[in-house]
């Protein structure tokens, strides 16, 4: 059969009955996707604002609701590993929409919890819920995007894994503020069961699930780590999502901007960079990614670097930050390009192995800013350019390694 005949039938769409196998449509995709994306990731800093209301209610010390955040985190980080192989051998809308259905209930459940033990604990299972949703559908967009369309796609969901950071806190603090905390969970709940609805609807129906025992789907867990092209790749992988984490938290904890609403002010000041770099992918697409990648880890450790050596005040921290932001954005989307293109046939396991990275490094990022914030804001600036500079020469080794075969 003739490249140009498997071209057609693979983006035709078959008749009465049968399952499509054309691409997904961009637009009305791309707009779920991020809002799912901005959703999803933003239950780990919905807490940051309703901390004290949380503590006041529950008789506990404000310190100890950061680990709502962390347990979070921890299942976030962990579902990843359960859901990617799950998505190879059920489907991609399967899973995303099951777990969506899934997490409207378990963000219910912390918006009922009675006490901090309880709520912990449910903020672990919310986050192996919400799991299902960030490498299934970057596994889903490198199949069933158009190819010229994906790296755009890719760049828009990224980039709202990190612009949740914002606009979740924004949110959570005007819905607490009208309503009370808890409010903040129940909206969210409502939010998911609305999401799953729209995903169902917009997702390309998966084919029939493969056969066999569901532990199989896991087998594929060492070949990919096997592969020599990805070993390195996820060493080097926890130093993007942690760097931006350990950035903001060192920001906080060191009271270089003492003014709450200068604070917000300061993380909003970085959301131009997450709107502009997805608009410029058409051009920064013609970089491969692994150089994308070295491109733009490198850039984010010049700025750390530069800020640790000027501890600018809060406008040139803001311009500082806005560079580093980008520089993160261009790095993130790049890093899953460059784990696709390596993945061979088990592309959900090999994303999701990589989202698991990337979040464990954005659980590390605040104790690491915890440690070292308190010998000053500049050491901690250069610790964080020194890790950047290590990952960037990790992926530089890697860039011309080959890709696992397709089965």
């Amino acid at each position: 059969m003739s490249h140009g005949t498997t071209q057609a039938i693979d983006k035709s769409v078959t008749g009465p009955g049968q399952l499509p196998t054309g691409y997904a449509p961009l637009g009305r995709s791309l707009v779920a996707f991020v809002l799912t994306a901005i959703l999803a990731t933003g239950q780990m800093y919905a807490v940051i604002p309703v901390m004290d209301s949380m503590a006041s209610a529950w008789q506990a010390s404000t310190s100890s609701l950061t680990w709502m955040a962390s347990a979070f985190g921890f299942g976030y980080a962990g579902g990843f590993v359960v859901f990617g192989p799950l998505a190879d051998r059920y489907g991609h809308r399967r899973i995303v929409v099951a777990g969506m259905a899934a997490t409207a209930v378990t963000t219910a459940l912390v918006a009922c919890a009675p006490g901090l033990g309880p709520g912990i604990a449910l903020r672990v299972l919310q986050g192996i819920t919400v799991a299902a949703f960030p490498p299934t559908i970057l596994s889903y967009i490198a199949e069933r995007i158009a190819p010229e369309r994906r790296m755009v796609s890719t760049t828009a969901v990224t980039t709202s894994f990190l612009a949740s950071a914002v606009i979740a806190q924004v949110a959570s603090q005007t819905i607490a503020d009208a309503f009370g905390w808890r409010a903040v969970f129940v909206a969210s709940a409502l939010a998911f069961a609305v999401m799953a609805v729209v995903l169902r609807t917009v997702m390309v129906a998966d084919l029939p699930p493969k056969g066999g025992s569901p532990l199989a789907a896991y087998r594929s867990i060492p070949e990919v780590l096997a592969t020599p092209g990805l070993r390195l790749l996820y060493l080097a992988t926890p130093a993007v999502f942690g760097s931006f984490v350990a950035m903001y938290t060192g920001i906080q904890l060191s009271g270089s901007v003492g003014d709450s609403q200068a604070l917000l002010a300061l993380r909003a000041s970085s959301l131009p960079a997450m709107v502009i770099i997805p608009l410029l992918t058409p051009w920064l697409s013609r970089i491969p990614n692994a150089p994308r990648v070295v491109l733009g880890m490198l850039l984010a450790a010049v700025v750390t670097l530069i800020t640790g050596i000027l501890s600018p005040g809060t406008a040139g921290l803001a311009a500082l930050l806005l560079i580093f932001v980008a520089a993160i954005t261009i790095a993130t989307p790049a890093m899953v390009g460059t784990v696709g293109e390596r993945s061979g046939s088990s592309r959900s396991t090999a994303l999701s192995l990589c989202t698991f990275c990337f979040f464990v490094g954005a659980s590390l990022g605040p104790q690491v800013a915890g440690a070292l914030v308190g010998s000053g804001f500049d050491v901690l600036m250069y610790v964080l350019a020194g890790v950047l500079l290590v990952a960037a020469l990790i992926v530089f080794i890697t860039r011309k390694a080959p890709a696992a075969p397709r089965s």
